[in-house]
Order: C-alpha cells, then structure tokens, then sequence
C-alpha cells in the first residue's frame, strides 16, 4: 500500500524550509563557519570546539546548536530561528521536545549537498552527541555506509528508479535528481514518514510504498534500482530494522542481488551495497556469482574491503550504541563469533554489486578494489558496462586500440648487489578507480605500438612473433595477447579505436 502522505511533520516542512533557507542551514555555509577543524569535531561527536566557533553565528548558531549538537535551547532563541515555524507545532509534529522553556531536538535534521543541491534529511537521532537507546524501528541518517552509495552510484538521467529499503529516504533523494521518476520502500512504517517529511522538506515527489522486501512492487520493472538493504552478517534475528534482516549470514544480499534482476527494465541496471561471507575453502567471487541467474545479466561486483570476525562484531555493536565492556555486550559478541565459527567464515566483504539487463548468457566479474583512489565509482559503473557490452559484440584480435591519455607506464626498481632492479612493471590509469596490470616486455611493446589508424591487434602480434622468434605467432600468444587487450579495455586503460 502507498504510504501516507499527509502528517503534521510533512504539513510543518514548507515554513521548516523557508527558516532554513532564511538562516542558510546548509552544507556549504557550515563548511565556511565551521572550517576544516569544526567540521572535523563535528564528526568525532566533539560538541566543545564547536560551540566555540558559533559564538556569534545568530539564528544559524542557534539551529547547529539545536540539531547537530542536540543542545537544549531556550524557547525564544528556537521559536526566532525556525520562524515562520511555531515551535508548539513543531512540538506536536515530532521535530521538537519541550521541558518548560527549554526546547531540545527530537529528531535529526542534517543539511546534505546533493549533486550541488543544498538538501536536508530528517532521520532518528543516534548517540553521538548524547547518550540514547537506539530502538528496533530505528531510522538511521546519512552515514558512511549512505555516503559510500551516494557517490558510488551513476547519476546519469534515468527514467524509473526504486530505493529499495529507503531508510530515511536519502537514496530516493539522490535519485531525484537524474530521474523522471523515484519509488522508494520500506518495511518500517516509522522510515516511510521520515523518508516522506524529508521529500517535503527538499520540495521533491517520492512515491513511498510500505513492505517487505520485493512485495510492494511485485510486478513492476524500474530503469535503475539503488539499495542500501540491511545487509549485516550475522544470526537470522531482528535487533534494528535499519542494519538486521531476519536472515542467517549473507542472506539479506543473497535475496536482493538474486531478485533484483526481475526488477529491471530491458537495458536497466542497479547499484546496490552488500556484504558476503568469506568461508573457508571457499572463493567469494563463486559465492556472489552463484546467486544472479544464469541468462540476462551483465554483473560488476567490487569488494572494497574484508573484516575479520571479531572486528566486524565489534564495530556493529559499538554502532547500536553497546559498550564493548558490558556483560551483555560481551554475551553477544560471543554468540555471534561462535556462529560465525561454526559456519566457517575467517571474513567479512564488502562492497559495490552492479548489475544490467543484457539479452546474453550472464557475465559476472568480480573483483578486489581495495586500494585508494580519489574519483567517486558512480562514473565508472556505466562506463565499465559500455567496455563490457563493446568485448560482447567485438574480437579484439580483429580490432585496433588507442591508449587512454590517463594511462602510464610504470616500472619499479629495487637496489640489488649491481644497482638497480627492475622488480615489477605495470600499465596504471591515473583515474577513476586507479587500476594497474602487470605486464611483461612484450605487453609494453604489444601495448606501445597501438594507434588508431594502424595495426589490428593480430597483425600486431604477428608483427612481434616475428621480431622476437622469427616464426608467426603461435596459437597460445594469440590467446595471451587477446586475454591481456580485453583486461586493459575492461578496465579503461585501452580504448576501441
């Protein structure tokens, strides 16, 4: 069923963004008060520095110190700052708290800059700045696990997008801005009415649709779908809505990787998180492979990063607010490590799932990301799938090939007993996710000669059979050469001519 539209939090949003455009409650004005050092504070829940820098900021102080700093504040200072709201309204709404004549948040309102669109989201407030039980239908803000699909998620203008599990709706948001149209669901009914004040806040229709996973749009095909599902591994039970599916281990991504290619359009394609279970014996990249059909998909799936088990344990529980001290917590940590043992796993990945509909048996490549690289991968997915549609219809061997501009050579020397040793050589690209291959003299000479209007890669290879053995090219070169070309074009170090 469609969600409800109408609340007092959504009535009171339209006089909530008049004051905080009034006030510039907004990501780049915080940035120029608060400067590096402030915001840095801000982050590590450091409310002293900060106060210190809004001293003098007026109305705008007033509002960092209501809602980012959950400060109590007097009624007059709140009903000046928010005004056109009232702030007995805004009591009666769930946005405010009062005690006599101190006014404090009751919710979480954080400006956001989205696609160079100053936005707010409205979600539950954690413990970061004050000490509070976080609740089974908790509704989780931005954070990083948020951010990391913001910017790992294309923005190319789209038609249909789903949020699946919209949270506090940030995805949806997001979305807004590249398609023509966003749904977004959720299974917390508590999610759906924050998710739906954020949308009026920001001024953008969502249509919001309450269920459990598939179930409210069962039938239906989006152009693009974007998941931050609750993706924590663990055992098969429900503390916190945002983080914990019910579903044993890796479950919760098995399900949406494994059902969201009935959701997609011809040619439509999803950007999601998940997480995956590294069990001994066992290769990840099979078990995330294994669970997209064998027809109709064009997979990309990066891990960026792998915890072991009692890191992993440690970090969620300190995330719903346990100290890792107490005999509960410790109880838990327990349970959830012997379970984890028991099952076999030695890690935990993480990462980026992509997926498009191709009308072709399914490609899967999965792949480590884990070093660093500065250009945010939402760009990089439809450019990968363009490569990957290009190798489908093309031989390479047959084909001619320019080097991208922001590919490098590199050679490594290390000091030996005679002077320096060349120790390793690669071609780099010196953007996007910053891929390197090692190649040996041949793939440099290989990759040397390369240039639009030359040689096709056989007759390149030919060319130095020849030079280096004097006989043609041998069956097994042929392969090697054609193996490398369609890694370097895969990974935008080689373009097609």
């Amino acid at each position: 069923m469609t969600a409800a539209r109408s609340s007092l939090l959504v009535e009171l949003c339209p006089d909530l963004r008049a004051a905080l455009i009034r006030c510039r409650f907004d990501a780049d004005t915080l940035e120029e008060l608060l400067g590096t050092d402030g915001l840095a504070a801000l982050s590590r829940s450091e409310a002293v520095p900060v106060r210190r820098l809004i001293g003098g900021a007026g109305d705008l102080g007033i509002l960092i110190r209501l809602f980012l700093l959950t400060d109590d504040c007097t009624v007059a200072d709140v009903a000046a700052a928010l005004h056109p709201v009232v702030v007995d309204d805004a009591v009666a709404a769930g946005l405010l708290e009062r005690t006599g004549d101190l006014v404090r948040a009751a919710l979480d309102l954080r400006p956001l800059q989205l696609q160079d669109t100053p936005q707010w989201i409205l979600s539950d407030l954690d413990d970061s700045m004050a000490p509070r039980d976080i609740t089974e239908d908790h509704v989780l803000g931005v954070g990083h696990a948020s951010l990391s699909l913001l910017q790992a998620t294309p923005i190319d203008p789209t038609g249909t997008v789903l949020d699946l599990g919209t949270g506090c709706g940030v995805q949806a948001l997001h979305a807004a801005g590249y398609a023509s149209s966003v749904t977004a669901t959720d299974v917390n009914p508590r999610a759906l009415w924050l998710a739906a004040a954020s949308a009026a806040l920001n001024d953008v229709d969502i249509e919001l649709v309450e269920g459990s996973w598939f179930e409210p749009v069962a039938g239906r095909t989006f152009d693009r779908v974007v998941a931050n599902p609750p993706f924590v591994v663990g055992l098969a039970r429900v503390a916190h809505t945002y983080r914990d599916s019910g579903l044993d281990l890796d479950g919760a991504s098995k399900l949406v990787v494994s059902g969201t290619p009935e959701l997609l359009a011809p040619n439509g394609s999803a950007a999601m998180l998940a997480s995956w279970v590294h069990i001994e014996g066992e290769d990840w990249r099979q078990r995330v492979a294994s669970w997209l059909p064998d027809y109709g998909i064009d997979a990309w799936i990066v891990q960026r990063d792998v915890a072991d088990p009692a890191l992993y344990v440690g970090t969620w529980q300190r995330d719903a607010g346990l100290d890792p001290r107490a005999d509960a917590a410790q109880t838990q940590a327990d349970e959830w490590l012997e379970h984890f043992a028991a099952a076999g796993v030695e890690g935990i990945g993480f990462g980026y799932v992509y997926l498009r509909r191709i009308d072709a048996p399914t490609e899967v490549l999965a792949e480590d990301l884990t070093h660093g690289f500065s250009d945010p991968l939402g760009a990089e997915a439809p450019a990968y799938f363009a490569r990957s549609a290009w190798l489908r219809e093309h031989d390479v061997l047959e084909a001619r090939f320019r080097v991208d501009a922001a590919t490098a050579l590199e050679r490594v020397f290390q000091p030996g007993a005679e002077g320096w040793n060349e120790v390793a050589t690669r071609l780099h690209r010196g953007n996007g996710p910053s891929w390197s291959h090692d190649v040996d003299e041949l793939g440099v000479a290989l990759v040397s000669g390369m240039r639009p209007d030359g040689l096709a890669l056989s007759e390149l290879v030919e060319l130095l059979a020849a030079a280096h053995t004097g006989e043609p090219a041998s069956d097994d070169l042929l392969a090697s050469a054609s193996e490398l070309v369609r890694a370097l074009v895969r990974h935008g170090l080689l373009t097609p001519a």
